[in-house]
C-alpha cells in the first residue's frame, strides 16, 4: 500500500505562529513603552482605548473565519472580496455611530474615541484577505501577512508616543498602519492566488490528513477524496493529490467518480459565486461573544478601581493577552480542516487538545518569569507581580474557549456563543458587585471564563462527529 502525502503540518504551525508572534510582541512592546511613557495615571485611558480597538476587531476576525471557511468550500474569490467590501462599510457606518457613546462610556475625548474606532473598517479588509490565504492553504504567506500587519500598527504608534502626541495621536498612526497593511496583504493574497493558478501551491481542501498525520483505513480515505471532490476543488499540474492505493489500483472506480464530481463541483461553484454578510454576522456574534468576554474585566476595572489600581491591573492583562493569542497558529491551521466534513472532528478534538497543553506551559512560564515584570514595566507596577500567573490562566483558559468556538463557526453552529453571552453578563454582574481589588477582579474573570469554556468545550465535542446539513449538497 502507497504512502500517502501529508501537508506539513508542523511547518505551517511553524510559520503562523512565528507571524503571530511578531505581531503580538510588538503589540506587548507598545503597551509596555506606553505605560511607562504616559505614565500610571495615563495608560488607564491607552489600555482602554485599545480594549475599545480589540472589540472593534471582532468583525474582521468573524470576516476571516467565514472567508477562510467559504475559501475551503470552493467560493470564488471575486464574491468573497465583495463581500469583504459590503461589511467594511457596514462597519464604517456603525464606527460613527458608535463614537460619542465611547467617548461618554470611557469619559474620552471624541478624537480618542474615533481614533480607537477608525481603524475597524481597514481592519475587516485585512482580515478578508488573512482569510483567503487561510482558506487557500497559503501560510507562508498568511505569517507574513500577520507579521506586518502587527509591525505596521505598533511601528506609527511607538513614534507618535515618542513624539509626545499621546494615546489620540498614537491610535490614529496605528489606523494609518492598518490602511497601509490592507493594501499590501491584498497584493500578497493576489500573488499567492496566482501561484496556484500557474500550478503551484495547494488547494483548498487537498489535505486528507489530521494534525497527527494519520489516516484511519481505506474506506475513510476514500470517503475524504469524495468529500473533497464534493466541494469543488480541483489540481493544479503540479498538486499531488492523496490517493490510497487500493483506490489506484482500480482505475475504473475512479473513472465512474468523475462525472459525478463534475456535476456536483459546478453545483456548488454556482452556489457560491454570490456570498451575502448574514454568514459574517453569524459569526460576528461569536467572535462579539468572545473578545466581549476577555475584554469585559479591562473596561468594568476602570469604574470599580482608582486610576492607579486600574493601571496596574491593565498591565496584568499583557500576561492575560500572551496566554490567549500565543498559541493563536493552532485554530489558524486546523481551521479549514475543521470546515470540512470529513476532517471536522478529528481536527477539533486535536485544537482543543493541544491548546489545553500549551495553556499549561503559558501559566508555568508566567510564574517563572513574574519577577521580571517590575524590571521591565517600573516599581510601580509590583503589586501584580505574584498575580501574574493568575493572569496568564485567564488567558489560556480563553485560548481554549477560543478554539471551540472556532470549531462552531467552521461547522457553522453559531448558537452555541449563547452560552458565552451568558458567561459575559453573569462576569459583568459579579465584578460590578462583588471586585474591590486587582485580586478579587482576576479571580472573578478566571472563575466565570473557566466555567464557560467547560460547558462550551463539552457541547462542541458532543457534536463534533454530528453532520452538518448545510455542509452536504444534495
Amino acid at each position: 500500500m502507497s504512502s500517502v502525502r501529508r501537508p506539513p503540518v508542523i511547518a505551517d504551525l511553524t510559520w503562523v505562529t512565528a507571524g503571530a508572534m511578531t505581531a503580538n510582541v510588538a503589540g506587548y512592546l507598545l503597551q509596555l513603552l506606553a505605560s511607562r511613557w504616559l505614565g500610571v495615571a495615563g495608560f488607564s485611558e491607552f489600555a482602554s482605548l485599545l480594549a475599545v480597538q480589540l472589540l472593534c476587531a471582532v468583525p474582521a476576525l468573524a470576516m476571516q473565519n467565514v472567508v477562510a471557511r467559504e475559501v475551503v468550500r470552493g467560493a470564488e474569490i471575486g464574491a468573497v472580496r465583495g463581500m469583504q467590501w459590503r461589511c467594511a462599510a457596514l462597519v464604517a457606518a456603525v464606527a460613527v455611530v458608535l463614537v460619542p457613546v465611547v467617548a461618554a462610556v470611557l469619559h474620552v475625548g471624541v478624537w480618542a474615541a474615533a481614533a480607537a474606532l477608525g481603524a475597524a473598517p481597514a481592519l475587516v479588509i485585512l482580515s478578508g484577505e488573512q482569510g483567503i490565504l487561510q482558506g487557500s492553504n497559503h501560510f507562508r504567506a498568511l505569517a507574513a501577512v500577520l507579521g506586518l500587519a502587527g509591525t505596521a500598527r505598533v511601528a506609527p504608534a511607538l513614534i507618535a508616543l515618542a513624539l509626545g502626541g499621546g494615546a489620540t495621536g498614537a491610535l490614529f498612526a496605528a489606523a494609518a498602519g492598518i490602511i497601509c497593511a490592507a493594501i499590501i496583504a491584498g497584493r500578497i493574497a493576489r500573488s499567492a492566488l496566482g501561484s496556484v493558478a500557474s500550478g503551484g501551491g495547494t488547494v483548498p481542501g487537498s489535505d486528507t490528513s489530521s494534525i497527527s498525520g494519520s489516516v484511519a483505513d481505506p474506506r475513510q480515505r476514500m470517503g475524504e477524496h469524495t468529500a473533497d471532490s464534493m466541494r469543488g476543488s480541483t489540481a493544479g499540474p503540479s498538486d499531488v493529490t492523496a490517493v490510497p492505493s487500493d483506490v489506484a489500483a482500480v482505475p475504473d472506480r475512479r473513472a465512474r467518480w468523475r462525472p459525478f464530481r463534475s456535476v456536483v463541483a459546478g453545483r456548488a461553484r454556482a452556489g457560491r459565486s454570490a456570498i451575502g454578510v448574514l454568514p459574517v454576522l453569524r459569526a460576528v456574534q461569536v467572535q462579539a461573544a468572545l473578545m466581549a468576554l476577555s475584554s469585559a474585566d479591562l473596561i468594568v476595572v476602570r469604574i470599580v478601581l482608582d486610576d492607579t489600581a486600574a493601571s496596574q491591573y491593565s498591565l496584568g492583562t499583557v500576561a492575560t493577552k500572551i496566554a490567549f493569542w500565543l498559541p493563536q497558529a493552532v485554530g489558524v491551521v486546523l481551521y479549514p480542516r475543521m470546515a470540512q466534513v470529513a476532517q471536522s472532528s478529528r481536527a477539533i478534538r486535536d485544537a482543543l487538545a493541544v491548546l489545553s497543553v500549551l495553556g499549561v506551559f503559558a501559566v508555568l512560564g508566567a510564574a517563572v518569569a513574574a519577577p521580571l515584570a517590575p524590571l521591565f514595566a517600573g516599581q510601580d507596577y509590583a503589586p501584580i507581580q505574584n498575580l501574574l500567573w493568575v493572569f496568564a490562566l485567564h488567558g489560556a483558559i480563553l485560548a481554549v474557549l477560543q478554539g471551540a468556538l472556532l470549531s462552531a463557526i467552521a461547522v457553522e453552529r453559531t448558537a452555541l456563543a449563547a452560552v458565552t453571552w451568558i458567561g459575559l453578563a453573569v462576569e459583568v454582574i459579579s465584578m460590578l458587585t462583588l471586585a474591590d481589588s486587582i485580586g478579587t477582579l482576576i479571580a472573578t474573570a478566571v472563575s466565570v471564563a473557566a466555567v464557560t469554556t467547560v460547558l462550551v468545550a463539552l457541547v462542541v465535542l458532543r457534536t463534533a462527529a454530528r453532520p452538518v446539513p448545510s455542509a452536504v449538497l444534495p
